[in-house]
């Protein structure tokens, strides 16, 4: 069986810890980026037509006849926030947030 010389394995650990810089710091782009999405407004078209509210307990059950207590955008499968954020991107409302203790109709449960 042979092995790498040391200076081989030294240089392609060194190499490989420079490639993984550049995706860490996408990834923490990525996240600031998210932490400033612009928050559904109430009034948006969308958000009207899915009877969007950011805080679902205080959701009127007769405008929402699919609401069921407890269901909030944090336990949606559509919620891409991280989990214990109070607010993060959905795939409904793409390029903004919404917010964790929020509802919309196209609710779906995570899990």
């Amino acid at each position: 069986m042979s092995s790498l010389p040391s200076a081989s394995r030294r240089k392609f650990l060194a190499m490989a810890a420079l490639a993984a810089i550049p995706a860490a710091l996408v990834n923490q782009r990525a996240l600031a980026a998210d932490a400033e999405l612009p928050h559904v407004s109430p009034d948006d078209p969308t958000a009207k037509a899915l009877n969007y509210v950011a805080d679902a307990s205080k959701l009127d059950a007769k405008t929402a006849p699919t609401f069921k207590a407890g269901s909030t955008c944090a336990s949606c499968v559509l919620f891409q926030g991280k989990p214990g954020s109070a607010f993060g991107p959905c795939g409904v409302f793409p390029g903004k947030s919404v917010s964790a203790r929020g509802w919309c109709a196209s609710y779906t449960k995570a899990g």
